[in-house]
C-alpha cells in the first residue's frame, strides 16, 4: 500500500471505508485489482454458501445497500470515479454470480471466469450504468448486473453440462 495514501488517511472513519472498499486492502494489488477483488469474493462466498437461500437473499440485499455507501465514501476519499482500489463492487458482483450454487471447484471457477467476462465487457445495461450513474450506486450496480448475467449463464452452463 502506498505510503502517501497511508498519510492521507486522517481519520478512523476514512480508514474503515478504505479498508472495506478495497476488500481489506486487496484492491491495492499492483496487478489486476479487479481480478484480485473477484477472487476475494469467491473465497468469502464459500462459507456464505451454506446459508439458506432466503438468508442469503437478505444478505445480498443488505451487503448491496452497504456497498453503495462504502463505495461512495471511498470515491469521495480518493477523489476519483470508480478508483481501481475500490473492489467491494467485484466482491458483491461475485456474491450475485454464485447465488444458489454449491461451492464446488467447477462452480467457483466457472462463476469467477463468467463474472470477470461480464464485468469487463459490461453488456447493457451494465455499461450504461457505469457511464451514467454516479457515486457508489453506479460503482456497484454495474457489477451487480454483471453478476446477474454471470449467474444466469452459470445456470445455463450447468444445465448443458449435466
Amino acid at each position: 500500500m502506498s505510503t502517501i495514501l497511508l498519510k492521507k488517511i486522517a481519520s478512523k472513519k476514512d480508514l474503515l471505508f478504505v479498508f472495506l472498499a478495497s476488500g481489506g486492502f486487496v484492491g491495492y494489488s499492483p496487478v489486476a485489482p479487479g481480478t484480485a477483488g473477484s477472487l476475494l469474493g469467491i473465497i468469502l462466498y464459500i462459507p456464505l454458501s451454506f446459508l439458506l437461500p432466503i438468508h442469503y437473499g437478505v444478505f445480498l440485499l443488505l451487503v448491496s445497500l452497504l456497498s453503495f455507501k462504502i463505495a461512495g465514501e471511498a470515491e469521495r476519499f480518493f477523489g476519483k470515479k470508480d478508483c481501481r482500489v475500490i473492489v467491494i463492487d467485484e466482491v458483491v458482483g461475485v456474491f450475485f454470480t454464485m447465488f444458489l450454487f454449491p461451492p464446488t471447484l467447477f462452480y467457483l471457477s466457472a462463476g469467477f471466469l463468467l463474472f470477470r467476462v461480464f464485468d469487463i465487457v459490461k453488456p447493457f445495461p451494465a455499461g450504461w450504468i457505469d457511464r451514467k450513474i454516479s457515486g457508489g450506486t453506479g460503482v456497484v450496480l454495474d457489477d451487480i448486473v454483471a453478476g446477474i448475467y454471470a449467474n444466469i449463464s452459470l445456470h445455463l452452463l450447468s444445465a448443458v453440462w449435466k
